[in-house]
């Protein structure tokens, strides 16, 4: 539960301080800035252990160094070719790097506005090197075709999936590409390089550059509408079966709301693209609202971010906002300066409030779950936390590709970074257990907060 003088943490040392609210400039921020926590939903599912030199780190030390060196300097604009943009990525040692043509970008940016040509499923790289299904879309034609998560995709257009580039397997999905020859080291960077899973954008991008693509990727977008992709996919152990799907134009839904107990709101995020900050705020406004037209004295609001890989920084802390009345929401740490976090008045501070989380919650969720934890505001409830909690900046290159490398990490009000280690609820719930039984958990434990949980 709620540790008294948790969120009066101490600050990481070495680090100069500059405050810089982020609450009502969160629109501004879409518009113009760089700095994401970007998803990682095609990430190694084993949490990073120990990053930045700790005991245990899955990169070294002296490596890590030379990534951040290398994010340090002035990338924009430098007429680097695709080969070696990936092999610095390959060379820097940093997992979360990534090299993105301008195409892939492009698309990438293209599901930063709400909506993407794809076929509704996102994908995650196992530690054996494979590549499984994360999340599916509801009512897309990977949910139709009957894929679920945990399945594994085999090949694509016959093509082995397993040690893909995950933006090639990002690409192949959407049927941006026909396939690609990669080098060694493009591999072994792009194997540990974060993506919007297939179709999303990361919120790499800012609003500017999605609005500037060009008429070409746009009219290539429109071609992908209607043509089909073959997966072969394994489940469980079972025979692979081959599916093909017709890629379409989806929506992002992002944002659910319903109700699945007495007087209890339940706002699910799958990830923070543009605009998911100002409709959890809208759903928490009406929740309340509900709750004074009532007059209900119990029930609440579950924040469901089980799986949500993360996404842009803004959208984070505005949502964060909805459920404080102002005051932090974490710091980061770029190029030795800390920055603050800061929520923005008048949130709803009284409806009691539970927050879902597990080993999919990712980056700004992270951030996300551990400020309402630490702030006294939320009861964390689920399994540990993924545990990424590094920043990445990305540098435009001479030809229009984007070349993505850590600058920092944030941190939670109290201090504490989640990198490697992840978020620990406050109520527990196994890794293995099934959602039916955490969200049983979750309502139980709203009811302790003034909630009934049962349904009448």
């Amino acid at each position: 539960m709620c540790v008294p003088g948790r969120q009066a943490g101490p600050r990481s040392a070495g680090a100069a301080l500059d405050s810089t609210p982020m609450s009502g400039s969160s629109r501004r921020m879409r518009q113009g800035a760089t700095l994401t926590l970007v998803f990682g939903a095609v990430l190694a599912t084993g949490a990073v252990t120990g990053a930045w030199g700790q005991a245990g780190s899955a990169v070294p030390a002296p490596r890590q160094g030379a990534a951040v060196r290398l994010a340090a300097g002035d990338l924009s604009g430098q007429d680097l070719s695709p080969e070696e943009a990936r092999r610095l990525v390959g060379e820097s040692g940093d997992r979360w790097a990534a090299y993105y043509s301008p195409e892939e970008y492009a698309d990438f940016a293209q599901g930063l506005d709400g909506e993407y040509v794809g076929v509704g499923l996102w994908v995650r790289r196992e530690l054996d090197g494979g590549v499984a299904v994360s999340r599916v879309q509801q009512g897309t034609p990977a949910a139709k075709a009957g894929i679920r998560p945990g399945d594994r995709l085999v090949r694509i257009d016959g093509a082995p999936a397993a040690r893909m580039p995950v933006t090639e397997v990002v690409a192949r999905l959407r049927g941006s590409v026909t396939g690609r020859t990669t080098d060694s080291a493009a591999d072994s960077a792009t194997d540990s390089a974060t993506d919007s899973a297939a179709d999303r954008a990361l919120g790499r991008a800012s609003r500017q550059e999605t609005a500037g693509r060009s008429a070409d990727l746009a009219a290539s977008a429109t071609r992908e509408v209607g043509s089909t992709v073959t997966l072969a996919v394994r489940r469980d152990g079972s025979p692979v079966r081959e599916v093909t799907l017709r890629r379409t134009v989806l929506a992002a839904q992002d944002v659910t709301v319903d109700h699945p107990g007495a007087d209890v709101t339940r706002i699910s995020v799958d990830a923070f693209t543009s605009g998911v900050g100002e409709e959890v705020a809208e759903a928490v406004h009406r929740a309340a609202a509900e709750r004074a037209r009532t007059g209900a004295r119990h029930g609440g609001v579950v924040l469901d971010l089980r799986g949500n890989s993360g996404g842009l920084l803004a959208e984070a802390v505005e949502a964060a906002s909805a459920f404080l009345d102002g005051g932090p929401v974490g710091t980061y740490q770029v190029h030795g300066t800390e920055r603050e976090l800061t929520a923005e008045t008048g949130g709803d501070t009284g409806t009691p409030l539970v927050v879902l989380v597990d080993g999919g919650t990712m980056s700004a969720a992270e951030l996300l779950a551990g400020a309402l934890q630490d702030r006294c505001r939320a009861v964390v409830v689920g399994s540990r936390t993924f545990g990424k909690g590094t920043v990445q900046e990305p540098s435009r290159l001479a030809d229009g590709s984007v070349l993505e490398l850590t600058v920092g990490r944030y941190f939670t009000p109290a201090g504490r970074s989640p990198d490697g280690i992840g978020i620990e609820p406050d109520v527990s719930v196994p890794a293995q257990a099934g959602p039916e039984q955490a969200e049983r958990l979750a309502l139980t434990v709203l009811s302790g907060l003034g909630g009934s949980g049962a349904r009448r």
